[in-house]
Formats: structure tokens, C-alpha cells, sequence
């Protein structure tokens, strides 16, 4: 079953296949990202929490459901990969302004 994502999304999710360049295109300039215990504000730490991740594991994420509300969007992702656990059902609550990311949190 294909999910409508919204656009900012979607580009995120094709972007996270590997390049962390389009992958930091996706978020506004003062964007913050929360993972792993570990938060990321702004495009160069952004861009360096994506190249780590990148170089320690390799993973794909299948969106599989969407809820959104006022304030975020919810995208529950299966996670395969080269890391404890895997598979995984992930959530990734993003918050949009306009066809720019500004926050990211990546939660079990």
C-alpha cells in the first residue's frame, strides 16, 4: 500500500538512501533533528548526524503509516538494516513550514 506523504516527506524519505547533501535540503536553516538521544540544530550539524548514522549502519525505511495533526505529521517507518534490533518499526514526527522541515524526532 503506497502512502501520500506530504512533499517535504517524501523528498526526505528518497533522500535518506544515502546522500546527507539532499538530505540537509530537505530542512529550513534553524531546523532541529532528535535521534537517538541526541539532538541536531541547524544544516552542519544536521548534515554530520546523517554522514554518522550513514557510516555506522546501512538501512532502508519502508513509510507504512501516516497520522498528522496540527502540529506534526507522524510517519511510522520499517527500518531493515545492519543494526541491532533491525527490523524496526520507527516513528518520525515532522513538523513543516511551507516545503521546508524544522523538526525532526525519530522514536521507537
Amino acid at each position: 500500500m503506497a502512502i501520500d506523504l506530504p512533499k517535504p516527506i517524501a523528498k526526505y524519505f528518497q533522500a535518506d538512501k544515502g546522500d546527507s547533501e539532499a538530505i540537509v535540503a530537505c530542512f529550513s536553516d534553524e531546523a532541529v533533528v532528535k535521534d537517538e538521544g541526541q539532538t541536531y540544530t541547524g544544516l552542519d550539524a544536521i548534515k554530520q548526524w546523517k554522514m554518522s548514522s550513514s557510516t555506522k549502519y546501512t538501512y532502508t525505511v519502508e513509510p507504512q503509516a501516516l497520522n498528522e495533526s496540527e502540529e506534526q505529521i507522524i510517519v511510522t517507518g520499517l527500518v531493515s538494516g545492519n543494526f541491532p534490533g533491525s527490523p524496526v518499526n520507527l516513528q518520525y514526527a515532522f513538523t513543516l513550514d511551507g516545503d521546508k522541515i524544522t523538526s525532526l524526532e525519530i522514536t521507537l
